[in-house]
């Protein structure tokens, strides 16, 4: 089997080379490709070194998938041509996430939405990849009538320039290409990505857009707020859950248990919840705080935490790949 990593070079690219090798596609061929500044650079991956090609030479290539993080503009541009020659895509960005001819897939949630014919295939934002996965069994059980929700992002969410600019404030420094336009060291802010004219921000309407589309029930309310915050290995999500049938919280707590992928980890007065510090590096998603809210019928609370390079990126396109190949885990 032939492999092309589009982006291999970013942050997510590395990765992807990581989970490739990690879930035992590191004796496949594999070919790393990136931008024209990167072409001839080498990455390790397997135990060998993979020398660094254009797009247009992964596309020479054949590949029998692609899997994509080099942004949206790329992928529009490229992930046709791709599809033009056979190879099956798995694209990271935000490209064709709200196309309705594109399936959007958690593999654990909704696998069957990938049709035969599909050559493009969207991978979810990172908090919606996170969120539905540890609402999936709550979703099949009860139904979704509302969700409102806060997420506390990490930087590298936005990138490796974001890490730099958090390094480079903790060394006291001005950093030379900030990602944002305020300080992150010892702050935070609310919003991710572009703000629209309703006042809410591109991320927040992903975690809207992309939740619905899933569940494949777009009469879910949902409203978002999105907090950058200076942490590097994982995104947390406080979710306020309204569900369409009342609940036994014993059974809540079972279902969300017993979801493949997830980890209940819930015993506050242990100090025992979910942190950023215990996902990273992990391809779990992590529940905790799981209450009942007093103020609302059908309705409870949820602390979720995963790494958004992980599940939250990587390791969700390649569990993708794998359903598609007949190599699952």
């Amino acid at each position: 089997m032939k492999i092309a990593v589009v982006g291999a070079t970013g942050l997510v690219g590395r990765e992807m080379l990581r989970v490739l090798d990690e879930r035992g596609f590191g004796t496949e061929e594999v070919i790393a490709a990136a931008s024209a500044k990167s072409v001839g650079s080498t990455l390790d991956f397997a135990g060998r070194q993979l020398t660094v090609v254009s797009v247009d030479a992964a596309i020479a290539a054949r590949p029998d998938y692609a899997l994509f993080s080099a942004g949206a503009e790329v992928s529009r541009q490229y992930a046709p041509l791709f599809a033009a020659v056979g190879t099956t895509v798995v694209d990271n960005s935000s490209a064709w996430r709200k196309d309705p001819e594109v399936p959007l897939v958690v593999p654990e949630v909704n696998i069957g939405a990938v049709r035969p014919e599909d050559r493009i295939i969207a991978n979810p934002n990172c908090s919606t990849i996170q969120m539905v996965l540890a609402l999936s069994a709550l979703e099949r059980e009860y139904g979704l009538r509302r969700l409102v929700i806060a997420t506390y992002q990490s930087i590298t969410g936005t990138g490796i320039r974001a890490v730099r600019q958090l390094e480079s404030e903790e060394r006291g420094e001005t950093p030379s290409e900030p990602a944002y336009p305020n300080p992150i060291h010892r702050n935070l802010f609310p919003h991710g990505g572009d703000f629209q004219p309703d006042g809410y921000t591109t991320e927040e309407q992903k975690l809207i857009d992309e939740t619905r589309k899933i569940y494949a029930d777009p009469e879910i309310a949902i409203t978002a707020t999105v907090v950058r915050v200076p942490v590097v290995g994982g995104h947390s999500e406080a979710v306020n859950v309204e569900l369409r049938r009342d609940y036994d919280l014993e059974e809540v707590r079972r279902l969300i248990g017993s979801t493949p992928g997830v980890i209940l980890y819930d015993e506050p007065m242990q100090n025992r919840y979910p942190m950023p510090i215990l996902s990273h590096h992990r391809d779990e998603v992590w529940v905790g705080r799981v209450r009942r809210d007093p103020s609302q019928p059908r309705s409870l609370n949820l602390w979720i935490v995963a790494d958004n390079i992980r599940k939250g990126a990587a390791t969700n396109a390649v569990q993708i790949m794998e359903h598609l190949c007949g190599r699952t885990k």
